[in-house]
Formats: structure tokens, sequence, C-alpha cells
């Protein structure tokens, strides 16, 4: 009786929580589409700068980026989005799952520092209150989205993203493509990693000498937050493709998946918009771990496509092949 009772409560609990996520996450995201509305068109500025061609359409843009966010935050947790096509889902949430989650975990430190640092600057004292409808707007979404793309996956994809780490091998498979994949970025990764921590820890071997004086709080969180999520890459990259290392499939599929939109999505930002922030490093250092996180981002999300596509055949022929074995 216990076991029909949690076995029934369990999918409801699941689907309640995927509601609560990504309406959660879509009315987070409001306050900020609205305010990037106004900025692009000149309304409640904090700085002159902002008033600017340039970063009108930078505002636009993140403007159509928001309602996107929101478009997905309700296809996540409503029943007609497990009709769209997969890629048209997974693509955008891989990105924003990438840059949003980590920035949840950064929040506490960044926001206040940010803050400070942009008062020192001379901003309006308005920005402060946008600012911080900024940070709880990241933070909502940081924290819903994953929890409705959670349900989202439970509901459309039950036998390919639960159960344990292990499967049998199916004929045709790319496991050995798989784990060539995998050894190459863990090995990036934990050099990335491993060089982002040093810097962050107070290491100055490939900084710009005449500016270490100039490394601020907002550098070394990034550097930490960069460096941390690389490292947990290389493990959870590795345990995917070798099959061992943990019992359920679930916890490393999430921690490669966060880790990989972030190092994509966070080094694509910065190859595009190096002036977004500043960066000690000397500049071949900075392009080397720039690049090196886009293109480890794309390998790793490489690689956890041709998982998910091997345990999807996976769980569509072992009922098969036991009704074969009842016969």
């Amino acid at each position: 009786m216990t076991g029909t009772r949690s076995s029934l409560t369990s999918p409801q609990r699941s689907s309640r929580l995927r509601r609560i996520g990504g309406y959660g996450a879509a009315l987070a995201m409001t306050p900020y589409l609205i305010m990037k509305v106004l900025w692009t068109f000149g309304l409640l500025l904090p700085t002159a700068e902002l008033g600017s061609a340039e970063w009108r359409a930078v505002n636009a843009a993140t403007v159509a980026v928001a309602a996107i966010g929101i478009g997905l935050a309700l296809a996540c947790c409503r029943p007609w989005g497990e009709r769209l096509p997969a890629s048209l889902i997974a693509l955008p949430v891989w990105i924003g799952t990438g840059l949003l989650v980590p920035m949840v975990l950064l929040a506490p430190i960044l926001a206040p520092a940010a803050i400070l640092r942009d008062q020192a600057a001379g901003a309006a004292d308005v920005w402060i209150y946008e600012q911080i409808l900024v940070i709880v707007s990241l933070i909502g979404a940081g924290a819903g989205l994953p929890l409705a793309l959670a349900g989202y996956v439970r509901a459309r994809w039950p036998t390919v993203v639960s159960g344990p780490l292990s499967r049998p091998t199916m004929p045709e498979s790319t496991r050995d493509l798989q784990i060539s994949l995998g050894r190459l970025a863990a090995v990036g990764c934990l050099a990335l990693g491993t060089a982002k921590v040093y810097w962050a820890a107070g290491g100055s071997i490939g900084l710009d000498q005449a500016q270490l004086a100039e490394r601020d709080l907002w550098w070394h969180a990034l550097s930490l937050s960069t460096g941390a999520w690389s490292l947990a890459g290389a493990w959870s990259v590795l345990v995917l493709t070798e099959g061992r290392g943990a019992r359920q499939f679930l916890p490393p599929m999430v921690v490669a998946w966060v880790s990989s939109g972030m190092l994509f999505a966070y080094s694509l930002f910065f190859a595009l918009r190096p002036d977004s922030a500043y960066a000690p490093e000397h500049p071949v250092a900075q392009v080397i771990t720039t690049e090196a996180g886009v293109v480890l981002g794309l390998v790793m999300g490489l690689t956890i496509l041709l998982v998910l596509h091997d345990r999807d055949r996976a769980s569509r022929t072992q009922p098969a092949r036991t009704s074969d074995a009842r016969l």
C-alpha cells in the first residue's frame, strides 16, 4: 500500500515542481524584460552611456533573449512544450542553464561587489534598484529553469535520463567515439580548471604583471567559478563516457550539462565582447582560455548528445528483448 502511494505521488511531485519552476522562472524574467524594453527606448537609464545607439542595440537584443527565455520556461512546464522539436528546446536551454545556474551561486558575492563598483564609478542612484531587480530576475530564472527542465525531461524521456549509469552496449553504438571525446574534453577541462583556480587563489603566471594590483573580487569569483565548473565537467564527462564512478545516470548528467553550457556560453560572450569585463590575463593567455572554453563546451555538448542517443536506443530495444525472451 505504501509503495503504491509513493509511486503515485512521485510523478505528481515532479509535475508540481515542474510547474513551479517554469512559472517561477517566467515570472522572475518578466521585470527584467520590462526594464530592458524601457532602456531600449531610452527610459530610466542608469548612465548616459546606455543611451548610445550601440547600447540600445544591445538592450534590444537582450529583450529578444528575455522573451525567448520566458517562452522556454513556459514550454518546459506546459504540455504543449512536449510537442515541440527537441532541438528547439535543448540548445537554448543548454545555453540558458549554463549562464544562469552558476550565477545563482555567484550572486551573493558578485551582487554587492557590482553595486559598490558601479556606485564608485558614478552610476545614478536608480541603478542600485534596477541592479537589484536584475539580480533577483537572474536568480529566479536560474533556480526555476532547471526545475522546469528536470520535470520536462522526465515527462518526455523518462527511460533515458533515469536509472543506473551503466547500460548494455548496443550494436553500432558510438561508445568508442564517446570515450575518445570524453577523455579529450576531460584533459582540456582539467587544464583550464587548474589554471583558473590557480589565478583565483592569487597565482600570477600568465597574467599581465602591470595589472596585478587591479584584480578585484568580481574577477576572482568568476575565475574560481569557471575553474570549479571546468573541474566538475572533467569528472562528469569521464563518468558518463567510461560508465563508472557513479551509480545513477542523472547526477553526472546534470553536472555535465551545466558545466558544458557554462563553458560555452560564458567563453563565447567574452570572446565576442572582450571589453565587457576586466581581464588582467596576458592577451595570449586570455585568448587561449577563452577559445578553449568555447571548444570544450562544444565537445562536451556533442558527447552528451551521443550518450543520450545511445541510452535512448537501449531503452527502446530493451523492452523488445525482454518480450522476445518471455516468448
